[in-house]
């Protein structure tokens, strides 16, 4: 038989993302290799699947037809993988979480949930109470992985990328700055950053983009909180970097507004883990989780590819 389980990956893919570009960085593969999947589908079948007139791609009926099915088979195959796995890895373990990550609720707390229903065996739990130690935690066998935008180097520890993510300045819609279509770094030395309380060195605004240039900013004032520093640039008590997916909803309501800074300046989410546990079964069904449901949730993420 001709169809097999990847044409069907392949069809949800472009479906859910609307372009070959994005299906193809989901799925891992090139956008010529997912491009010649598409053709030879169509040409076997003798019949065309989605219309290229439209953007975002529309299924045409075949294409629906194999979408369906897809939504029928893929979960079970899935839920076979899973079981498999767990009797080849053990059905039993603890993932114990904590977040130096301050804006990634939006898309961990539905990770979660999602994985305790596929791994319920596997005792889950997420901490608030390491979000300045949670590295040493994890040394410590306290915690079992840190959501992290920051690697360390320790041979102890591996970071595993789950997604890339672009970092934007952040200002009020009538800043001076608002106007500008990009940020350089000389524009901020006049300017109040707001950032999260953590060491400088670790704030990819500085690491990155103002220490390089030698600028400093005339203040700097911090707050835990995403929603509060939105807040604050919002009402022009300062401008913040941050990532994103993270002011999203500020960003539609119009209360903010993003601007590149420099030529693009992003960054990495991992998920640092003690080196000799990242492989086992449990780990890498939330890794592989983590990721889809990172694709599905947050807009301008790019998925990182497993790592070996």
């Amino acid at each position: 038989m001709f169809l097999e389980l990847r044409h069907l990956k392949t069809m949800r893919a472009i479906e859910r993302t609307g372009s070959l570009a994005q299906a193809a960085e989901q799925l891992h593969l090139t956008q010529s290799a997912l491009s010649h999947q598409i053709r030879a589908l169509e040409s076997y079948y003798e019949t065309s699947l989605f219309s290229r007139s439209s953007r975002p791609m529309r299924p045409t009926e075949a294409g629906r037809r194999l979408l369906a099915a897809a939504d029928t088979i893929l979960p079970e195959i899935e839920d076979l993988d899973r079981d498999l796995r767990q009797i080849a890895g053990g059905a039993t373990g603890r993932l114990f979480l904590a977040l130096e990550c301050h804006s990634c609720f939006t898309w961990l707390i539905p990770t979660l949930e999602r994985y305790r229903s596929e791994w319920p065996s596997i005792e889950t739990d997420l901490s608030l109470s390491y979000s300045f130690d949670a590295i040493d935690a994890l040394r410590r066998g306290q915690l079992d992985g840190v959501i992290s935008s920051d690697p360390v180097d320790d041979p102890d520890l591996h970071f595993e990328p789950l997604f890339r993510y672009p970092v934007v300045l952040a200002v009020a819609p009538d800043h001076p700055l608002a106007g500008k279509e990009r940020i350089r770094p000389e524009m901020l030395a006049d300017q109040t950053v707001i950032s999260y309380p953590v060491e400088r060195k670790r704030l990819d605004l500085f690491q990155h983009f103002l220490d390089p240039a030698g600028v400093e900013p005339a203040g700097q004032r911090s707050s835990e909180l995403t929603a509060m520093i939105a807040q604050w640039v919002a009402s022009g008590h300062g401008v913040a970097a941050l990532p994103k997916w993270a002011i999203a909803e500020e960003l539609e309501r119009g209360i903010i507004k993003a601007r590149p800074l420099g030529d693009g300046l992003s960054g990495t989410m991992h998920l640092a883990v003690r080196r000799d546990e990242h492989r086992l079964a449990y780990m890498d069904a939330f890794l592989r989780l983590a990721r889809e449901r990172a694709a599905t949730l947050l807009d301008d993420v790019s998925i990182a590819r497993p790592g070996r």
